[in-house]
């Protein structure tokens, strides 16, 4: 019989604010696959029951619907493919509509960017009724993920060097689109946002993708005004990066990012208890659990170990698994 006396929502705000829940708040990121295998072998019919029957705490997400030009949709004109890598099918970005262009100039003329009014925001009450013991999240940015979509992610790197002034240019288009997005979020449901995703993917397995001068010169000083936002809604920055980041992670918290997300501790300096003891009174910790061998390939002793060790480095009201 469960003796949780917390609400998902106060259970998430209780970590957030660094007081003791009744137990460690547990967030779900899978893919369709695996929550399809994992519903048929528990014998629920929805993720909802998913979530209920394994005391997920998984927060509400909400959004605007698409009302704009059904050629354009909310892919900034991107093509995607599936493409099934045996283990999983994915969406992979196969047509980059600003490959073409060799100048900015050229971008101005041609390429129309993604309109707010594009966008139906009336319905986001509506996400949220019968939610309110859950968090709600949404709002952000992750705009270089779209510039590498956009542009070809070869081109997109090379870009940075041979290309600054037209990164730039669009970095900036991309992020008043999510910025004017997440303000619009927290217009319609005043006060109900906890959680916006601000994110970037800057490592690889070794260490970081970009040199730290464009880390500072092209994601910080936008990333901090979105960070700004969020934080005058009152909510919490919700901030995600791939690979071996530690480099990094002092300046993100000088940004003011309240969560770091995930802990991948098989890359090169990021190991748990290093981090827990250089930033563990700074930042929250996400997703501790090794997503590159223990939850695709562990037994189920090795992931029951992990958890247990995580909560141990990383926890006393620090971690949300």
């Amino acid at each position: 019989m469960s003796r949780e006396s917390m609400a998902p929502k106060e259970r998430w705000l209780a970590v957030l604010k660094r007081q003791k829940p009744d137990r460690i708040p547990m967030d779900y990121w899978a893919t369709p696959e695996a929550t399809e295998k994992l519903m048929k072998y528990l014998g629920v019919a929805t993720e909802t029951g998913l979530f209920k029957k394994l005391h997920i705490d998984r927060p509400v997400f909400v959004g605007p619907k698409y009302i704009g030009p059904p050629d354009y949709d909310k892919k900034f004109g991107c093509r995607y493919k599936k493409v099934d890598y045996g283990t999983g099918t994915y969406n992979e970005c196969i047509y980059h509509p600003l490959a073409k262009y060799k100048t900015v100039e050229e971008i101005k003329k041609n390429y129309k960017w993604r309109n707010p009014g594009w966008y139906d925001y009336s319905e986001i009450p509506k996400q949220i009724e019968g939610k309110k013991d859950f968090p709600i999240q949404g709002g952000g940015s992750e705009p270089f993920l779209t510039y590498k979509n956009l542009r070809g992610q070869e081109q997109a790197f090379m870009d940075l060097i041979l290309n600054p002034e037209m990164v730039h240019y669009c970095l900036d288009k991309l992020y008043d689109i999510c910025y004017e997005n997440t303000r619009r979020i927290y217009e319609s449901v005043p006060g109900k946002v906890m959680i916006s995703y601000v994110a970037e993917d800057m490592g690889s397995q070794e260490t970081l993708m970009y040199s730290p001068k464009q880390i500072h010169d092209f994601f910080i000083p936008r990333m901090k005004k979105m960070i700004e936002l969020v934080h005058s809604a009152g909510a919490f920055v919700f901030h995600h990066s791939d690979g071996a980041i530690r480099k990094i992670i002092p300046e993100m918290i000088t940004a003011g990012i309240d969560v770091l997300n995930p802990i991948q501790w098989r890359c090169k300096g990021m190991e748990r208890e290093g981090l827990k003891k250089d930033f563990g009174e700074k930042i929250i910790f996400h997703g501790g659990v090794d997503n590159q061998y223990t939850l695709p390939f562990g037994t189920v002793k090795e992931v029951r170990k992990e958890v247990i060790e995580n909560i141990r480095i990383l926890g006393k009201m620090a971690a949300i698994f």
